[in-house]
């Protein structure tokens, strides 16, 4: 059975979690519901699967797989959320992702999401599949498969308001990088301005209106 460790900012649902894994033999050996503090413990603790929310407040879940891959962190991921957006279910499995579950499915489905990633397989329910290719499709339709995961990375976080010196202090880059890789991308994008970039995540699902 595996070691897992949880981030989901709702303490009832990472209680409910527990109980379900555990009472399948698992093993939860941390959570949090601070992207920071699950990285340091990620990095100490070791766990086989990870099981991810996209909507963590300050961070996106998508933001924390990036900064999984910008640290070359060997991570088994499950993504378990609300959003049934087609554009996260795409994104999160180019960011490496193994499993996307939607909450309020069976918790059969979770567990065996949880299996397989732990045997480093890919699994995805038949609705999660078919939202995956709905969001590659749109995906190419929009030039977002032009960008890189750091450009998306960068993206989400100016379309959610921060400056260049918030989000190079965070990446480890100066702002003069940061507003070249603005730059880049919307000139890949065609966008004339960050109000623009604003509306076009917002209507291809990366970040949702509501967004701090």
């Amino acid at each position: 059975m595996s070691r897992l460790y949880l981030i989901d900012d709702h303490m009832l649902v990472r209680e409910g979690l527990r109980a379900l894994l555990e009472g399948a033999g698992h093993e939860v050996v941390g959570e949090s519901d601070d992207p920071t503090t699950a990285l340091a413990d990620i990095a100490r603790l070791q766990p086989g699967v990870v099981l991810l929310d996209l909507h963590l407040g300050t961070r996106t879940g998508l933001e924390l797989l990036a900064e999984f891959q910008r640290r070359k962190l060997e991570l088994r991921v499950v993504v378990l959320t609300m959003s049934s957006q087609p554009l996260h279910v795409a994104e999160a499995l180019r960011l490496g992702a193994l499993g996307y579950v939607l909450k309020g499915s069976p918790g059969k489905q979770l567990l065996e999401a949880v299996a397989a990633a732990a045997q480093g397989r890919r699994l995805l329910g038949e609705n999660e599949a078919e939202l995956a290719i709905k969001g590659l499709t749109a995906a190419q339709a929009g030039g977002e498969e032009q960008l890189s995961p750091r450009e998306r990375q960068i993206l989400v976080m100016v379309a959610k308001g921060r400056s260049s010196s918030a989000i190079g202090a965070e990446l480890h880059l100066s702002p003069k990088t940061v507003d070249t890789y603005r730059s880049r991308l919307m000139a890949k994008l065609q966008l004339n301005d960050v109000p623009a970039l604003v509306r076009w995540a917002i209507r291809e699902g990366l970040i949702s209106a509501d967004d701090p």
